[in-house]
């Protein structure tokens, strides 16, 4: 199928997410819109419902007398509540500001504060918490809605509270939503993403209106999804990814089933069944080292089975794509193994998943032809949250492993400096908040994002990303090396692992620190008959020579100068608590390379 280059759609675009949002309502009132998690059980709600819900909160509002564009915070897991609050936030013409749960005390007063935050949505009284024990430097802060915390009736008030507020203030204002929406611009700032910060303080990138109404409306031009589709909805809204899942449903009018516990994704895809799902690389590397353990675990016909099937599936796989026949004796045994061995992968995702939408991080091309062997198709996609998260996606029918795809129609994309990938488009922002220096860096005098990253453009449009231009390093030698296509290696070779950060910036071999799956770990420990905590197992004989085994298999298929000389196995497994992730699960390799500057430096001792 030809990629859709057609930008016509920009010109017809509604103005706002608010008119997107209401749109949607009285095109769809009686379609299920969301379920919701209940007890055990999943709630469906209607587009309708959930209009109904979000005027109230909106009013509820516009009621603690919110102004245009003034910043109202979001410090919640992704859950039904999270959307209702975010939706209300553009109905009332402010601009929401994203805080994921797991960032801690300071950070969280540092966004909150740097936005300058009237309004806080707080999923529970741990969020409650940070706010209290920071209340001195919120000054801006009037009221915090809490979804499941302790209310005082005062400061702290519920979302019952909040939607009580907005019926009396609906009373009085009957028309109040629709007349907010219309008059609210295309330009207009609707919310301030803070980058996770892998360097430094976090950043606020501004994003319009326009901007998400864009990025749901380049995906339905591009006709991959329809309102039949479901989707479940794990991803963090906090995440820009997450934001774009939601713009692309109000376009298109699907149902997402809704649930942020990333422990119950695989008990919710076999009962919810959707037909796609948006998710970053670490899960898919966790189902697929899961389910490799698992096999290997059974030992003796079944393993042996288990490895045959694939060593068949992406035999006939890469024949396909490459656009030959795999042959009548490997068709006729893919036949056999699909029904033996690939449906039940499938059926543990649902048994329905169209495709897999992967994007936030880079995904193994190894790990993609693993699962699409077995018939599940993900499609890489690639964008910053200075671009709305959307910039470049693959489709169902035009697709090539290891890249990212073509770029989002109404787009463009050209290579600079360095081979530089550099945006240009309605998703990019307007710029960081409160630095305008730092915007000058990253934005062209003629509106190009800088995004950082290297890449190519083949000859028939699809983007490869090459490497990041920050994460480069040159060892004395005069090689370069990127770090991240090593690390993502190592995690596709080793189901067992967590972390795997490459270190070795002029210095004269490259060396690793390394962290195994605290889950996977126990499981192989019990295996191997190792007893003790991750720190133990981690120390153990036998488990230093199974990550060596690993360690090897990489080095064999990395350049000499590329390989692997040293390495340890770090006591834990890295967190975001401890400093050493972001919130969205990236690899602070700053703060890793500070707190084992000694471990390094020991590698060249």
């Amino acid at each position: 199928m030809p990629v859709n280059t057609d930008s016509s759609f920009v010109d017809d675009m509604v103005a706002n997410v608010a008119l997107q949002f209401l749109d949607r309502v009285a095109r769809s009132p009686r379609a299920e819109a969301f379920r919701t998690v209940e007890g055990d059980g999943w709630v469906p709600v209607t587009w309708a419902e959930a209009g109904a819900q979000v005027s109230r909160l909106a009013a509820g509002l516009l009621s603690l007398s919110l102004q245009p564009e003034q910043r109202v915070g979001i410090a919640s897991g992704t859950r039904y509540e999270w959307i209702l609050a975010d939706l209300a936030v553009m109905c009332a013409a402010g601009a929401t500001t994203t805080v994921y749960p797991s960032t801690n005390a300071e950070d969280t007063a540092y966004i909150l504060s740097d936005s300058e935050c009237r309004v806080v949505f707080a999923e529970d009284d741990e969020q409650i918490a940070k706010l209290k024990d920071n209340k001195s430097e919120l000054p801006h802060l009037t009221k915090v809605v809490t979804f499941d915390g302790t209310t005082d009736g005062d400061w702290v008030i519920g979302l019952d509270d909040l939607a009580a507020l907005g019926d009396t203030y609906l009373a009085e204002h009957p028309h109040v939503i629709e007349e907010t929406a219309q008059k609210i611009g295309p330009d207009q700032l609707a919310t301030l993403i803070y980058t996770s910060g892998t360097t430094g303080r976090p950043k606020g990138v501004r994003l319009r209106h326009r901007s998400w109404v864009y990025e749901g409306s380049a995906i339905a031009a591009q006709n991959i999804l329809s309102e039949d589709d479901l989707e479940f909805r794990w991803l963090p809204m906090a995440h820009s990814f997450g934001k774009v899942l939601l713009s692309t449903q109000l376009a298109i009018g699907y149902s997402a089933a809704i649930d942020g516990r990333v422990e119950k994704i695989v008990d919710n895809l076999g009962v919810v069944k959707p037909t796609f799902m948006g998710a970053a690389p670490r899960i898919f590397e966790k189902a697929h080292a899961r389910i490799v353990t698992m096999q290997a675990a059974e030992g003796g016909a079944k393993e042996a089975i288990f490895k045959q099937a694939f060593k068949v599936g992406l035999a006939v796989d890469r024949a396909k794509r490459d656009g030959r026949s795999p042959g009548l004796l490997l068709n006729a045994q893919h036949a056999v193994f699909d029904r033996l061995v690939f449906a039940k992968v499938r059926e543990r995702f649902g048994g329905r998943v169209r495709f897999f939408i992967s994007g936030a991080a880079a995904l193994n091309q190894e790990i993609a032809e693993w699962f699409h062997a077995a018939g599940i198709l993900i499609l890489e996609g690639y964008g910053l949250t200075e671009s709305s998260a959307g910039s470049f996606v693959n489709l169902p029918d035009s697709y090539k492993m290891g890249t990212v795809g073509h770029i989002f129609p109404g787009s463009e994309v050209r290579l600079g400096d360095g081979d530089e990938i550099q945006i240009k488009g309605p998703g990019v922002m307007d710029g960081y908040h409160n630095l305008p220096e730092e915007t000058e860096k990253s934005l062209t005098d003629d509106g190009w994002l800088r995004t950082g990253d290297k890449g190519e453009v083949d000859a028939d449009g699809f983007l490869r990303i090459t490497g990041r231009i920050k994460e480069l390093f040159k060892t004395s030698g005069g090689k370069y090396i990127a770090p991240p296509a090593i690390e993502s290696k190592f995690k596709a070779i080793c189901p067992y692992a967590s972390q795997f950060v490459v270190f070795g910036n002029e210095r004269n071999f490259v060396v690793a620190l390394i962290t195994l799956d605290p889950d996977a770990l126990a499981d192989w420990a019990k295996e191997h008959a190792v007893s003790g905590d991750y720190a133990e197992i981690v120390k153990s004989d036998a488990c230093q020579k199974m990550v060596a085994g690993y360690v090897d298999e990489l080095n064999g298929r990395l350049n000499r100068w590329e390989t692997i000389k040293k390495w340890q196995l770090l006591d834990h497994d890295l967190s975001v608590e401890s400093g050493e992730l972001t919130p969205s699960m990236k690899v602070k390799r700053n703060v890793v390379e500070d707190n084992y500057a000694s471990v390094i430096d020991g590698f060249y001792s």
